[in-house]
């Protein structure tokens, strides 16, 4: 596909303007910089005029008064160049904030913006290749000031000073630098967008998943381990380097070919500029000197023209390399704010979903149609059914981590839709079956539902989740990493700590999934005492896989393809002969003892 077809030249003008905003929140910085930038360039079309004067002068006979006659030329020259430098200097300078600043902003609005996208979105894409995206596009960002700011706008400027200079004195080697470099920019630009750029893409395509294909097996390194699997991921990992590989080098050889073509040009625009002098002088219309003065000028434009090829090269190549950062700006949210949304205020913590209708994605079978249900405040409750009945989508709903499409869900009379998000979760305090922990210290990672709670704080909520003990047989206590997600823990440690942050979070409302499931007996023993009492006061809801664990909960409520076909006490439930709850509960009854 090339540039030429819309969906690329709307990839271009999306990038373009990504950047020119960041370029609007420093319009000052810009200014100067382009002003700086203009001068310097403005400067380099002056000098070989001087330089053909000084030529001239030199030329005259007598050499004491040709030297006189040649030092203002001179002296122009030194003050010119000495000019330029330091006004390269200023743009240079300039364009440091003001590339710090912009890849500084990238990288917060990318940051804040992935951290809000749905959780299938996050479900469904690779960590790594995200990170790959965001980190590649800010240095992208870093070229593209450079190419576009230092390299192509003083181009720019140094063909049109020159055509016009030239021009005004001799219209004939105006038209051949006009026509020249419109042909060769011309042919650069083809060359850049149509022949590179497809190439380009597949490229940057075949390294975000390079990316996601490292961060994907070195993060589940500990299966790789427990399989034996080492030899087959370098394998997997091989085939998917050596496409890489293919691609790579194809991108890269288009780009000599096209360097070479672009050289030939060159030659061609050269070979003209210098005819064309030679004709000049022999018509009598220019002087050894101004002959100088176009042969310099030409080494200035072919200076800059040489380059021109390469950062149009190096503009497509940061544009290609920012599509996909720029494309997460098109992510919808997964759940926003809603215009005038309020904070949440929570008392007892009671429950409704009114009439709730809702489905995945684009299914046309909702999940839920019509669910009503109420949960008092302090009530605890367990979630029963099979895989797929609709437990976690009930908890996720109340959490609003999806959007219901009827009905509505409250919160003590509030309904969460018109809440901020922020407010609702602080209410909400969860213990996954699989808790998930920061590569930080375990004060950090308790303190994280409260940010800033003291130490005494801390240490409270982990003896209340029966942590304490074994952080305090820690070399660091407190302090100690836990490693990536915590892999530096048990299973039981990790869930215990898991218990404590909840318990310093100190919400109205609980949920747990099942947090007992994968620990051993006595790790058991600590987690479900530690449950027992994080219960107490709040509205409890467990998503329960092992029915043994809802026994003493206020009430059971039993899902079946998205509908509750039961709800009720486990006594009350067990009492009825053909009961769901009773039916699961005797099959993982006969599993338990045949185990």
């Amino acid at each position: 596909m090339s540039l030429s077809s819309p969906r690329r030249a709307d990839a271009v003008r999306r990038v373009l303007a990504f950047v020119v905003r960041g370029w609007r929140e420093r319009l000052g910085l810009v200014g100067a910089l382009v002003a700086a930038i203009t001068l310097a360039t403005l400067v380099d079309v002056m000098l070989p005029l001087y330089a053909g004067r000084l030529v001239d002068a030199l030329a005259g006979a007598e050499r004491h008064a040709a030297l006189q006659a040649a030092l203002p030329a001179f002296a122009v020259m030194t003050v010119l160049s000495l000019g330029t430098v330091l006004l390269r200097h200023i743009a240079w300078s300039l364009v440091v904030p003001l590339t710090l600043g912009t890849m500084s902003d990238i990288a917060s609005r990318s940051f804040a913006r992935v951290q809000r996208f749905s959780i299938e979105w996050h479900a469904n894409t690779f960590s790594g290749s995200t990170v790959r995206k965001i980190s590649r596009g800010m240095w992208a960002l870093d070229g593209l000031n450079d190419v576009l700011l230092l390299s192509i706008l003083p181009s720019v400027v140094v063909l049109a000073g020159t055509t016009i200079v030239l021009g005004l004195h001799w219209p004939a080697m105006g038209a051949v630098i006009g026509i020249g470099a419109l042909v060769y920019v011309g042919a650069a630009v083809i060359l850049a967008t149509r022949v590179i750029a497809p190439a380009a893409t597949l490229s940057n395509a075949l390294d975000t998943r390079l990316g996601g294909a490292l961060s994907d097996t070195i993060g589940n390194n500990a299966v790789v381990k427990a399989f034996g699997a080492e030899a087959r991921e370098d394998d997997r990992f091989a085939r998917v380097l050596s496409k890489w590989r293919r691609r790579t080098r194809r991108t890269w050889m288009i780009v000599t070919w096209s360097g070479t073509a672009q050289l030939g040009l060159l030659l061609a625009f050269r070979t003209a500029i210098v005819a064309t002098a030679l004709w000049l002088w022999w018509q009598g219309q220019a002087s050894p000197g101004e002959v100088a003065y176009v042969l310099t000028t030409y080494f200035v434009v072919h200076g800059y023209l040489r380059d021109i090829g390469g950062h149009i090269n190096h503009l497509q190549r940061s544009v290609n390399e920012m599509e996909e950062l720029v494309a997460l700006e098109s992510e919808p949210v997964g759940v926003a704010d809603r215009p005038g949304a309020v904070p949440l205020a929570v008392e007892g913590g009671a429950i409704r979903f009114e009439a709730v209708r809702f489905h995945y994605g684009t299914h046309g079978t909702p999940l839920y149609d019509g669910l009503s249900v109420t949960i008092p405040a302090g009530q605890r409750v367990g979630l029963v059914g099979r895989s797929g009945s609709g437990k976690t989508t009930f908890v996720k709903l109340v959490q609003r981590l999806y959007d219901v499409s009827g009905g509505h869900v409250r919160i003590d009379g509030q309904d969460v839709a018109g809440a901020t998000q922020a407010s609702l979760r602080a209410q909400v305090a969860i213990v996954p079956q699989e808790p998930v922990l920061f590569h930080r210290s375990l004060a950090e990672n308790i303190a994280y539902g409260r940010p800033g709670a003291s130490a005494e704080a801390i240490e409270r909520a982990a003896r209340l989740a029966n942590a304490h003990d074994f952080i305090a047989r820690l070399p660091k206590g407190y302090a100690t990493p836990v490693g990536e997600r915590g892999v530096k823990l048990s299973g039981g440690e990790r869930q215990r700590v898991a218990l404590a942050r909840a318990f310093l979070a100190d919400a109205p409302i609980l949920i747990l999934d099942e947090a007992t499931s994968s620990l051993d007996s006595e790790s058991e023993a600590l987690v479900q005492e530690a449950m027992e009492r994080l219960m107490q006061g709040r509205t409890a809801i467990v998503i329960a896989h092992r029915l043994s664990t809802v026994r003493a909960l206020d009430r059971i409520l039993v899902f079946e393809r998205g509908r509750i076909v039961e709800d009720g006490p486990h006594a009350a439930l067990m009492r009825r002969p053909d009961g769901a709850y009773r039916a699961l509960f005797e099959r993982q009854s006969v599993l338990a003892e045949s185990a």
